[in-house]
């Protein structure tokens, strides 16, 4: 993780003191497939293959490890410019969704909530029934996720992610100054190390939009927690896809938003 050192002046009671300040770092990710610009996301240096495998993801460019034959920087000096190769099959598989051209973006006018669950319930599939989860541990785990952002305790600015197994062990944790890379850099690392079937549990330092829904659905992880409320449109989704989602309340309690079953609370 990245950060950079500022000189400041801090004023306090009409008096003005020199100070040193840490500030998180953002610079631009370029992501390119088959040698193509794709996507230009503005990130936290560090984590880059983790970050584009998960954004890859998420995106549908790629469903399993298997897909990439190649993932790797432009240049060996240059980690703000990253490509994937695919293999020739989902080269083709894809090959529509390759063309941007074909996107609408979904912040067009005419494009609706309604419109855009109806859309991703199509391309996605309803994550499974499991044995529920002990919610007791599950919010422990995100009271604690303040322990794996480093980065925000030095500088304030960072959104922090962190993937748990059924059994609370933590798989993968991430940081960045965006929430969305952050999901991606925690998925990422497991899609590449084959071990995202054990993501059971993702806590969020952020609040809950949809598009966080839909990358815990890509990659499968049935309940979300979060410190801050999910949008009235992420709930839609997430009951859709048969997923729970829930957040901090008052006094560390714990406000659970769709399928309740799957958290429950022993004795």
């Amino acid at each position: 993780m990245d950060s950079r050192q500022r000189d400041i002046a801090v004023i306090s009671n009409g008096s003005a003191n020199a100070a040193t300040m840490d500030l998180i770092a953002e610079e631009p990710l370029s992501i390119r497939v088959q040698g193509a610009p794709y996507a230009v996301t503005m990130r936290t240096p560090g984590d880059e293959k983790a970050h584009v495998a998960g954004f890859c993801l998420a995106e549908g460019i790629v469903d399993t490890p298997d897909d990439i034959t190649g993932l790797a920087f432009c240049d060996g000096e240059d980690t703000n410019v990253v490509t994937v190769t695919l293999t020739a099959t989902r080269r083709l598989n894809v090959a529509d969704h390759l063309d941007r051209r074909t996107y609408i973006s979904q912040t067009s006018c005419g494009i609706c909530g309604k419109t855009i669950v109806e859309d991703l319930v199509q391309s996605l599939s309803p994550v499974d029934d499991e044995p529920p989860m002990d919610g007791k541990r599950a919010l422990e785990c995100l009271l604690r996720l303040s322990d794996y952002q480093p980065l925000r305790v030095k500088t304030r600015a960072a959104h922090g992610a962190a993937i748990y197994d059924r059994n609370f062990a933590m798989l993968s944790a991430a940081e960045d100054v965006g929430r969305h890379n952050a999901l991606d850099k925690a998925i990422g690392r497991l899609f590449l190390d084959d071990r995202l079937n054990r993501a059971k549990l993702l806590t969020l330092s952020s609040r809950i939009s949809y598009e966080l829904v839909q990358k815990a659905a890509r990659a499968r992880i049935p309940v979300v927690l979060a410190i801050s409320r999910p949008t009235a449109l992420a709930v839609q989704l997430a009951e859709a896809l048969n997923m729970t989602l829930a957040s901090l309340g008052k006094d560390d309690s714990l406000m659970i938003y769709c399928t309740p079953q799957r958290l429950i609370w022993p004795n």
